[in-house]
């Protein structure tokens, strides 16, 4: 959920002096280009990716499921993350792809509503997950002999589930905002998909207060998991520094090297959104930019976890080949 809370204000001036707003029952999704010569290319390429990201992540899901000794707390985030980073790329890319192969750019009023809900709630959610992951380095690198009894199942499950919680309610908040809002007739959203601050942006109604919620949420929900993220890294980094072995420091942090390698690919691409859309008027920009972390990103953490862990290689070994 990224948005400039600076284009808000002045979206705001603007809607404000509207009037006789109708609700419009279909929006148009542009994409990321209108040129008809690339729509082949564009489909052929996302297609490829997204069937890459479901492959991807339905095998770590599938090698930490199969094989006990992958049934830690770290595994079981890293599932869970999977799982949700499937559900963020499934809740845009198809409707993306349908448009492209049936050259209908429509999309319902309700089916946006859909599209703004799911992806919030598991871009949120994804976020929460890789901040407690960071957690879970921090009390395994810091506080080896409590690891076990700190990160029992229960607690995980116990941080799993608060995450969830969260992402469900804010993404409630958010929805039922923009349900208050009017759009005027014959709307066209420049993204590939019903992002919520386009949204907002093409409302008729006043918008002030869904600038306000939205600008806090946004601080708080995402702000404070970078804190955390940030804190867990910088006594990790402290502990390392601290052990006098350098096979003690290389075995320590490799064993957060692909989380931490997966937190600077989200961070980074998100505020790179963020920043962009700050700095630029730009929709298309904008669109273009997103795409880093609602479908590449996603991608990417398979391989990144897979390509550096023995663990997953192995279980994916024994459930294909059924031996070590």
């Amino acid at each position: 959920m990224i948005v400039s809370c600076s284009s808000y204000f002045d979206s705001h001036i603007n809607h404000t002096e509207l009037g006789n707003d109708t609700r419009s029952s279909e929006f148009l999704l542009l994409g990321l280009s209108e040129e008809p010569e690339l729509q082949p290319f564009l489909f052929g390429l996302f297609l490829s990716m997204y069937l890459v990201t479901i492959l991807g992540n339905l095998l770590i899901i599938l090698a930490v499921n199969s094989d006990s000794h992958l049934h830690t707390p770290m595994y079981f985030f890293l599932a869970n993350l999977s799982f949700v980073d499937i559900c963020v790329t499934s809740t845009t890319v198809p409707k993306m792809l349908a448009n492209i192969q049936t050259q209908r750019k429509v999309i319902t009023y309700e089916s946006c509503i859909t599209q703004i809900y799911f992806f919030i709630l598991f871009v949120v959610l994804d976020n929460f997950l890789l901040t407690v992951m960071a957690y879970d380095r921090f009390v395994a690198i810091c506080h080896p002999l409590c690891y076990t009894v700190i990160m029992n199942p229960k607690f995980c499950g116990l941080l799993v589930l608060v995450s969830w919680i969260v992402s469900v309610l804010n993404s409630l908040l958010q929805t039922l905002m923009v349900l208050q809002l009017s759009f005027c007739t014959g709307m066209e959203i420049p993204h590939f998909f019903c992002e919520l601050s386009q949204m907002i942006q093409l409302a008729c109604s006043d918008t002030f207060l869904n600038y306000m919620v939205t600008c806090f949420t946004t601080v708080l929900l995402g702000g404070a998991p970078l804190a955390g993220v940030l804190y867990s890294y910088s006594k990790i980094v402290s502990s390392i520094c601290g052990i006098s072995s350098a096979q003690g420091k290389y075995k320590a942090f490799s064993t957060c090297a692909s989380h931490l390698s997966v937190v600077s690919l989200f961070y980074c691409t998100s505020l790179g959104v963020y920043f962009s859309s700050a700095a630029t008027q730009s929709s298309h920009s904008s669109a273009t930019a997103s795409v880093m972390y609602t479908v590449v990103t996603p991608m990417l953490n398979p391989f990144i976890y897979s390509l550096r862990n023995r663990d997953i290689k192995e279980a994916l070994n024994v459930f294909f080949r059924g031996k070590p």
